[in-house]
C-alpha cells in the first residue's frame, strides 16, 4: 500500500506491506527510493511487516522545512515510527540509508530491536576527493550520467525495466537532496564509537562493491561495532538489494531470529530471578 505521512517538517511517502512486529523499516541509497527494496520485500513475502520510505527529497517525499541533512533524515525515521505507532522495529539501511540508520541508532530510541546495514556509508568521513564528489553530483543530472553511474554501482546485469526505474529515481531527486550528500553527508563524522548500539546487527556487502569496499568496512566496523556480523556476498556490487535480494532478506530474517532468541533468554532470566 502506498500512502503519505505528514509530519511537522516533511511529507513522507511510504510503501507498506504486511502487519505485525517487529516491523522492518527500509531506508534507501543516495539516488534510490522506496521501490529500491521491492525485490527484498518480495523475498520476505508475507513473513514480515515491511515499510519502505522515500527519504526526503527522493521519490515522492518532500522536505517542508528545506532540510536534507542526516539529522533531518533521522528525525523523519523517528516521526514515522511515532506516526505508525511502531513499538518494535528493525532498521534496514542501504549506503546513505545505512548512515542514517546508524545515526538514528546512536540515539538509542525506544523500540529499535535490530539493524541490517547494507553496504553502509560508514560513520567516519568517506575519503573521496572533492573533485570526485563533484563528478558524482554531475552524473546524477542527466540520463547518460545516470547510466554511467549504474556501471559503477552494479556488478550484475540489470534488466531494462529495473534500469529505467533506477534512472527515474536518480533524476527525480531534488537538487538539494543530491547536493547535500556529495557536499556534506559523505564526509559527516558520526564518530568511531558505535558501542551504544547494542541491538543485533548484520552488515552485508558485495565483494565487487566499488563504493563501500569489504576491507574498508571490516577495518572500520570491527572495532567500532564489534558485536556486528559482517557478511560478504560473492559477485555482487553496490546495489545488492537488487542484485542479491535473497541475501538481504536472509539477513533480515536472521536478525529477527536473534531478536526473538534474545527475548526468550531475557524471559528465562526473569523467570529464574522470580523463582
Amino acid at each position: 500500500m502506498s500512502r503519505f505521512i505528514e509530519t511537522k517538517t516533511a511529507r513522507l511517502h511510504i510503501l507498506e506491506l504486511g502487519v505485525g512486529e517487529p516491523a522492518f523499516l527500509f531506508l534507501h541509497y543516495w539516488g534510490g527510493s522506496a521501490r529500491t527494496w521491492h525485490r527484498v520485500i518480495h523475498e520476505l513475502g508475507d513473513k514480515v511487516h515491511a515499510i519502505a520510505l522515500d527519504q526526503r527529497g527522493w521519490g515522492s517525499s518532500v522536505a517542508l522545512d528545506g532540510r536534507h541533512d542526516l539529522g533531518a533524515m533521522a528525525d523523519d525515521v523517528e516521526d514515522l515510527v511515532a506516526s505508525l505507532g511502531l513499538q518494535r522495529y528493525v532498521l534496514v539501511g542501504h549506503s546513505m540509508g545505512g548512515k542514517v540508520a546508524q545515526l538514528f541508532a546512536l540515539r538509542r530510541p525506544r523500540g529499535l530491536a535490530g539493524l541490517v546495514l547494507v553496504a553502509p556509508a560508514p560513520p567516519t568521513p568517506m575519503q573521496v576527493p572533492a573533485e570526485m564528489r563533484a563528478a558524482m553530483l554531475e552524473s546524477y543530472q542527466t540520463r547518460q550520467g545516470a547510466l554511467e553511474a549504474l556501471k559503477v554501482l552494479t556488478n550484475q546485469p540489470i534488466d531494462e525495466q529495473e534500469r529505467e526505474a533506477l534512472i527515474a529515481d536518480t533524476l527525480g531527486g531534488t537538487s538539494a537532496a543530491k547536493r547535500y550528500w556529495t557536499e556534506h553527508g559523505m564526509t559527516t563524522e558520526l564518530g568511531t564509537d558505535l558501542l551504544p548500539i547494542t541491538v543485533p546487527t548484520i552488515i552485508v556487502v558485495g565483494d565487487e562493491d566499488r563504493v563501500e569496499r569489504v576491507d574498508a568496512l571490516r577495518r572500520i566496523y570491527t572495532p567500532a561495532l564489534p558485536h556486528a556480523e559482517l557478511r560478504v556476498v560473492n559477485g555482487v556490487g553496490h546495489l545488492s538489494p537488487l542484485e542479491a535480494p535473497g541475501d538481504i532478506a536472509r539477513a533480515c530474517m536472521d536478525v529477527l531470529s536473534r531478536i526473538r532468541l534474545r527475548s526468550e533468554n531475557a524471559h528465562r532470566s526473569n523467570d529464574r530471578a522470580g523463582a
